[in-house]
């Protein structure tokens, strides 16, 4: 799938390139993971699109869309802060991080907040600083971080809160979390931007 159609760019003798993938040059190996780069003894706690590897003081919760019943995201609250993830379906020669990156920017200048994009170790990222609904005054913000990697035929989205946000040793523990974390994108056919199904874990701590 190709997203051509960009104004401005008839160029004579240039062409339209799709956006590359964006994700650190260690990927296959440092993680995020694909499933067939996993190492297939490690007790992963198995949540359908995503596995998560337990380790000391990790609580984790399902996010669920309240009218379908669905899983929609998994949330992570380690090392003082909290990780959002979700796995969606990718094309397999681009990635969707560029174009979401754009998309998290105006949605959060929609809010009335402050983004600024950033490199990061996990590649390029965004710092937002996003209104509170508490606050009679309306001044209240918190601080947001938006991650992602595009992987082979999968795009991991990560929202960092709490300490990570600005502690350099939380954010090195929480980043290292996200790296841990190991996409199952499957066999089966999905449009681009389809969240990859998730599910309860059948037994905590296996696979």
């Amino acid at each position: 799938m190709t997203d051509n159609d960009q104004p401005g760019t008839d160029q004579p003798g240039t062409e339209v390139v799709t956006a590359a993938k964006s994700a650190p040059a260690d990927r296959d190996s440092a993680g995020p993971f694909d499933e067939s780069e996993a190492n297939p003894v490690r007790p992963y706690i198995d949540l359908g699109g995503i596995k998560i590897l337990p380790r000391e003081g990790l609580n984790l919760r399902l996010e669920v869309e309240e009218q379908t019943k669905r899983i929609v995201a998994v949330g992570l609250d380690y090392s003082e802060s909290t990780l959002q993830v979700q796995p969606f379906a990718a094309p397999r020669t681009s990635g969707l991080w560029e174009e979401t990156r754009e998309q998290i920017r105006q949605q959060v200048k929609q809010q009335g907040g402050r983004v600024e994009e950033r490199e990061g170790p996990l590649g390029p990222e965004l710092l937002a600083e996003v209104p509170v609904m508490a606050g009679a005054d309306g001044s209240a913000k918190r601080l947001a971080r938006f991650v992602g990697v595009d992987g082979p035929r999968w795009f991991l989205r990560g929202v960092i809160g709490g300490a990570a946000t600005s502690d350099v040793a939380p954010a090195a523990a929480v980043e290292d979390l996200f790296r841990s974390i190991v996409v199952v994108r499957g066999t089966s056919p999905m449009p681009p931007r389809d969240l990859i199904p998730l599910r309860m874990p059948a037994t905590p701590g296996t696979a």
